[in-house]
């Protein structure tokens, strides 16, 4: 006998509302995934400013968003960025209102690298392009500082190593420790702190008394145990500290930020203690041979001064002032002698060249040649001289010039050059 078909679905069929049906899957999504690792690649990241972080997590063929709020956010030591590969542990939560489901992450770390190891790349590279690690950054150690500061745990093994170089290498040194936690929480804002103590415990101090170098060390530890040396905040309180700062942590295999930024770095507390003081002993060597070294250069000065001295005093007898007046005497009668003879010479020349213009004067003299029996007219009243008869008429008076005296005369007639007188 075939089915019979009835219409009876409308009796048997449930309406959910959209809260309801929110409500269920809310329920089934959050108690099948509490718990759970995602991996993904981080997409459109974004910081809020109350420091919750969203983004996305995507893969090849889907995305899920996340959220990690600033509780979890501010435990995170790697910097979250795009096309970041990372596995996170968290929940799924459906946000009822918008009927959206989303990633609660409470844990993140980077996908096939540590993120301790890859925060410590990160800040590397980042303080690396602002020139922290520059060389000419870097200042030198005072040598023998009278006063040295200490940052540290006082209940370390780092501090008795020091102490017990600087007991057995020199006694004199001041030593100032500033007790700090070297890991854990809060030991990165004490390490700071520490630092800007003693630079401005320095500015209340006359040159003389101030400290003149830090050292900041602990012993050994794992990675995690080392981690506050590798706090940004250490990291700008070394470069901006006006004192010379060592960085002495871990051992020698270990390289912090603090290490990098420092102006030295020693591989063990023990050694930042050499570095800093000298032993006594080797002081004392060193200032033997270079005792013996001074004296022998200043027994060379006097020796090279003893020579100088002699030739400057043979050089000051032959500048004896009265030697040299004497010399200088006797040049100068000699040059008198030659002055005298030169301007005799000179005058004598002078002389006859005198006599010489004299005597041609004197014949050329018209006087003298009114000696002769010559004698010059004048036409008057003019006074000019008279050459030819021409220039006079009867009746008209001349002076007559003779070699001694004159006269004055009328004129009676006048006769040409043809008649004789």
């Amino acid at each position: 006998m075939p089915p019979v078909i009835t219409n009876n679905y409308k009796a048997t069929r449930h309406i959910y509302t959209v809260s309801e049906i929110t409500r269920d899957i809310k329920i089934i999504l959050e108690n099948t995934f509490a718990e759970v690792w995602v991996e993904g690649e981080v997409s459109n990241f974004r910081s809020s400013l109350s420091g919750h972080f969203y983004f996305s997590l995507k893969d090849e063929f889907a995305i899920l968003t996340a959220v990690v709020f600033s509780r979890t956010a501010q435990e995170i030591k790697f910097k979250l960025k795009d096309g970041l590969k990372v596995i996170c542990f968290g929940r799924i939560e459906v946000y009822g209102l918008h009927g959206r489901y989303q990633l609660i992450i409470e844990k993140i770390e980077p996908k096939g690298i540590g993120a301790l190891q890859l925060a410590l790349e990160q800040l590397k590279e980042k303080l690396e392009k602002e020139g922290f690690f520059r060389l000419e950054h870097k200042r030198p150690l005072p040598y023998l500082p009278g006063k040295i500061g200490i940052i540290t745990s006082l209940h370390g093994a780092a501090i008795k190593d020091i102490l017990k170089v600087l007991e057995r290498r020199f006694r004199d040194i001041q030593i100032i420790i500033n007790p700090v936690r070297v890991q854990g929480e809060g030991a990165k804002e004490e390490i700071s702190q520490a630092i800007k103590d003693f630079n401005c415990f320095n500015q209340t101090l006359p040159p003389q008394e101030r400290i003149e170098v830090i050292i900041i060390t602990r012993g050994g530890g794992s990675t995690e145990d080392l981690w506050a040396f590798n706090e940004e905040i250490v990291a700008r309180t070394i470069y901006q500290s006006k004192i010379p700062v060592i960085s002495a942590v871990g051992h020698e295999r270990d390289v912090t930020i603090a290490d990098l930024v420092a102006d030295s770095r020693a591989a063990t507390p023990s050694v930042a203690a050499e570095m800093v003081i000298p032993k006594k002993e080797d002081l004392k060597e060193r200032l033997g041979i270079l005792s013996q070294r001074l004296k022998g250069a200043c027994l060379d000065i006097l020796e090279n001064f003893q020579v100088t001295l002699e030739g400057l005093g043979h050089r000051l007898m032959r500048a004896n002032p009265g030697i040299k007046l004497e010399e200088y005497l006797s040049k100068l009668k000699d040059l008198s002698r030659q002055m005298y003879v030169h301007i005799g010479h000179f005058i004598e020349l002078k002389k006859s060249a005198f006599l010489g213009l004299v005597e041609k004067f004197t014949s050329l003299n018209p006087l003298n040649i009114l000696a002769r029996g010559y004698s010059i007219t004048f036409k008057l009243p003019e006074g000019k001289i008279l050459k030819e008869v021409k220039g006079i008429k009867a009746g008209d008076y001349i002076r007559t010039r003779l070699y001694e005296g004159e006269f004055t005369s009328k004129v009676e007639k006048l006769l040409d050059g043809r008649n004789k007188i």
